[in-house]
């Protein structure tokens, strides 16, 4: 007869949601931290049946039962116990133990793994608090992880010297080889062993049952070879379906809020202690298994990058990881920090509500595709438009669920859609001695300019962003040419900055963008200018502004940013035409009605987001 033991039984509860599994059965209603419907065991109008995700158990006030996963399928499809179990294995990805000789060792041999590393991580403990590990302390409070943190996530010290960790568990009477097996002492080739773990903030992983079954360690010498090191795989510890802090995570995201995925250990205890669930993957880049744990937890959880390279690289190895996975109302969500900053140094810096705040921003997994494509194709040429279309079609095909498969469909003929249909509302194109005749008029007149206001801050920034990343990438005009000259710039310093820019393009197209720039400081006014708009906070935080972007980046960040001031050009020139035409014949006030109309238009409901501007 099969045997299920009770950590099996932990594994396989671990790996489902409640109401997922009772949500096939019971038509369920989310109301705060648990879920609500009728119950199924007897006839009743007002829903008296609940699941509680977090103590994964559901309870029926109508009939007086309750229980587990387990139980609520033997109740409803009056199945056994083994049977009921065998089902939601099935549905877990989980083997079924077999009671044979040798599950039965292999499961003595875990308990005994579990007992070693137990003890360990008693012992980096207690070494944290002692004279050796007041460096570790010292390093923890510059990070500033409390007491009550340090407490609650179990951190450690492994002492300098090879076998301060080996001693101690031999004097337990831990067999050699079962260290060697745990991942916690290591074995040359001559047979010496000596601790992994050494001169190391320890971080316990923890497993089914909340039992630790590995260590992850930071370093505190700048000379260590791995600044992080994990331990190995083991009987207890594969690296690839294990989450650290998973457990504590699940139960904050069962709470209501958003699940967060960090990239390390010191990130999840910050975000934690700003008030938010966290977990992270053990250094790799996240896997179907870990993907799975996720949406167990949280249907969208946050996947949160630094905004670099790196960052964004990782992004797009999570999104094409989950592609195949995705499943109706099962997604990802992304946030990518200011260049430079982790989640412990955001928050450090400043502080918890700032963090929230941009997870609030988080960006659906559609959108991320889009733009990663957008930044890596180009689309010059029809062939180059062909192949962007047949690459974006084909990571579309990934999606196995149908359902998924044809939103995402949807999604993306909308977005290639409004993508074809851009150049066809383009304004009709100016040549150069155009250019140079209207650079210098005033757009509206001093009086006209008096009654409808100043213009935008907002236009300000976008225009600043185009002509400074013009500056920057001077190869966009020799590839736009004809929309740089048809540019309408309203701000002052930014139409002559423009100006000058467009002069010494003509003359000399070759410029590169230093020489350019030699060239535009020169001047005093256009010097000034350039000085003011390009150390712009807001202009500086589109990434395709700045002179380290690549061309392809900010080619396409300057085309999305001209789409959306040429929108807003249209706008303006409404407001302009009807507040004219007023200024001329005072006595029409429906004229008026139409230029006070198309401002509020432009000024609030057609203000692009931050996202547009900042590309």
């Amino acid at each position: 007869m099969t045997r299920f033991t009770p950590d099996f039984l932990d594994e396989l509860r671990a790996r489902l949601r409640a109401s997922d599994v009772i949500g096939r059965h019971v038509k369920l209603k989310k109301e705060g931290r648990e879920w609500r419907g009728l119950s199924p065991f007897t006839s009743e109008k007002t829903p008296s049946f609940f699941v509680n995700d977090e103590k994964q158990r559901w309870f029926d006030f109508s009939s007086n039962k309750n229980g587990d996963v387990i139980g609520f399928l033997m109740e409803v499809q009056k199945l056994t116990f083994p049977e009921a179990v065998e089902r939601l294995c099935e549905e877990a990805g989980l083997p079924v133990p077999q009671d044979t000789p040798e599950d039965r060792r292999r499961e003595e041999k875990a308990k005994s793994l579990a007992e070693a590393c137990a003890d360990a991580a008693r012992f980096f403990r207690a070494m944290l608090n002692r004279q050796d590990g007041a460096d570790a302390r010292a390093y923890l409070d510059r990070r500033k992880v409390s007491q009550k943190q340090r407490d609650a996530f179990g951190l450690g010290y492994a002492p300098a010297g090879r076998t301060a960790l080996k001693d101690f568990l031999l004097n337990k009477d831990y067999p050699l080889e079962m260290l060697v097996e745990a991942g916690l002492l290591i074995r040359l080739d001559d047979g010496t062993t000596y601790d992994r773990f050494r001169d190391r903030i320890m971080f316990p992983i923890l497993g089914s049952r909340n039992r630790v079954i590995a260590f992850g360690g930071r370093a505190l010498s700048r000379d260590a070879k791995a600044k992080y090191l994990n331990s190995p795989e083991t009987p207890l510890f594969h690296k690839s379906s294990v989450l650290y802090d998973y457990a504590r995570a699940r139960r904050g995201a069962g709470q209501g809020k958003p699940l967060i995925v960090t990239e390390g250990y010191m990130d999840v205890i910050a975000v934690n202690g700003a008030g938010l669930p966290a977990t992270a993957p053990l250094g790799t880049a996240l896997t179907e298994g870990q993907l799975t744990l996720l949406w167990r937890a949280a249907d969208e959880p946050v996947l949160c990058f630094d905004g670099d390279r790196a960052g964004r690289s990782a992004a797009w190895r999570a999104v094409d990881r989950a592609l195949p996975l995705l499943a109706p109302g099962k997604s990802l969500r992304f946030v990518f920090l200011p260049e430079g900053l982790d989640p412990d140094d955001l928050i450090g810096r400043d502080g918890p509500g700032a963090f929230a705040e941009l997870i609030e921003t988080a960006r659906p997994l559609a959108e991320v595709l889009w733009e990663h494509h957008l930044e890596t194709h180009a689309r010059s040429t029809p062939e180059e438009r062909a192949a962007f279309k047949r690459a974006l079609w084909d990571r579309i095909k990934q999606i196995k669920d149908p359902d998924v498969n044809e939103a995402y469909g949807g999604f993306v003929r909308e977005k290639l859609g409004e993508a074809d249909r851009r150049p066809a509302e383009r304004k009709p194109w100016l040549t150069k001695q155009d250019f140079r005749r209207r650079r210098d008029a005033p757009t509206v007149s001093p009086a006209l300019k008096a009654r409808l206001g100043a213009p935008n801050a907002g236009d300000a920034v976008r225009e600043a962003q185009l002509v400074v990343t013009l500056i920057h990438h001077p190869q966009i005009f020799a590839n736009h040419e004809e929309a740089v000259l048809e540019l309408e710039v309203q701000e002052g310093s930014l139409r002559t900055l423009l100006s000058r820019t467009v002069d010494w393009l003509t003359e000399a197209p070759s410029l590169d963008s230093e020489a350019l720039r030699s060239h535009i400081l020169a001047s005093s006014e256009a010097a000034r200018a350039y000085e003011r708009w390009s150390k712009h906070p807001l202009v500086r935080l589109a990434r395709f502004v700045r002179p380290e972007a690549g061309f392809d980046a900010a080619e396409e960040g300057w085309l999305n940013a001209l789409s959306i001031d040429r929108y807003q050009g249209d706008l303006e020139g409404e407001v302009a035409e009807a507040a004219a035409e007023a200024h001329l014949d005072a006595g029409r006030e429906r004229t008026w009605f139409d230029a006070f109309n198309h401002r509020a238009r432009l000024l609030a409901e057609n203000k692009p987001d931050d996202d547009d501007i900042g590309g």
